[in-house]
């Protein structure tokens, strides 16, 4: 989305803040990027968060690495100090996933059984 002014054309390098659309238009934009790495069941795409899930080492970092290059193709980047790199378990969307499948936080459920 450029806009023209009288000192010429510009562009801006993130997104504007109250856009009532943005965080649906941003899934969409993931969603095609992303796309058949998704479909392959090893990736998922929430807005802005990526979690990819391998057993395997190697073909995560060789994913990794695809994902990175497809969002920078794209002008969008990613920040290394707010990800969590190689983890086995990780919180998204108030649950926890994991070698043991998916469970609810700790903190959620602690007001239900107390």
């Amino acid at each position: 989305m450029a806009f023209m002014t009288s000192k010429g054309s510009f562009e801006p390098t993130v997104m504007f803040f109250g856009l009532t659309n943005l965080p649906a238009t941003f899934q969409v934009i993931m969603n095609e990027l992303l796309r058949n790495l998704i479909n392959m069941g090893e990736v998922v795409a929430f807005i802005d968060d990526v979690i990819v899930g391998m057993e395997d080492e190697e073909g995560h970092d060789e994913l990794v690495a695809e994902i990175i290059k497809r969002l920078e193709e794209n002008n969008l980047y990613v920040k290394p100090e707010k990800c969590k790199w190689k983890v086995k378990t990780i919180g998204f969307l108030e649950v926890v996933i994991g070698p043991d499948g998916i469970k609810m936080e700790k903190e959620k459920v602690k007001g239900v059984l107390d």
